[in-house]
């Protein structure tokens, strides 16, 4: 059972699975670091000095040691604009790859060596009897 778990964990997708699974994780905090400290800060002094992280509807005020019940959806907002700039980051490499698989499947295979040697043949020919 440890033999084929090995071999299983050592094909090449499960290894590039987990290799993008790594860089999306880190891709992930850094446009969310983006999202809230460069992109929403501008956004919210346009609105009038709003600051999204803080935008709340209390549903239950604090009482001693109990926090406040509230609904956060400046939060939820940030977390609409990651997910929009993620899923479009990811539709651009999609976009790419298929773009170059399009351009490897357009291109036409290469002549066999019979083909070349066919064509030699008959351009030696018509040479002949030019």
């Amino acid at each position: 059972m440890l033999k084929e778990f090995k071999a299983f964990a050592m094909r090449g997708n499960v290894v590039d699975l987990a290799v993008g699974i790594v860089i999306g994780g880190a891709f992930g905090k850094i446009v969310s670091s983006f999202v809230a400290d460069v992109l929403m800060p501008p956004i919210g002094l346009l609105m009038g000095g709003v600051n999204f992280s803080s935008l709340a509807i209390t549903l239950k005020e604090a009482a001693g040691d109990t926090p406040a019940v509230t609904i956060n959806y400046g939060v939820f907002i940030q977390s609409i604009v990651d997910f929009v700039i993620i899923a479009f980051a990811i539709f651009l490499v999609v976009k790419a790859v298929n773009a170059m698989r399009k351009q490897e499947e357009e291109a036409p295979p290469a002549p066999s060596p019979e083909e070349v040697l066919l064509t030699e043949i008959r351009d030696a020919l018509l040479q002949k009897q030019a």
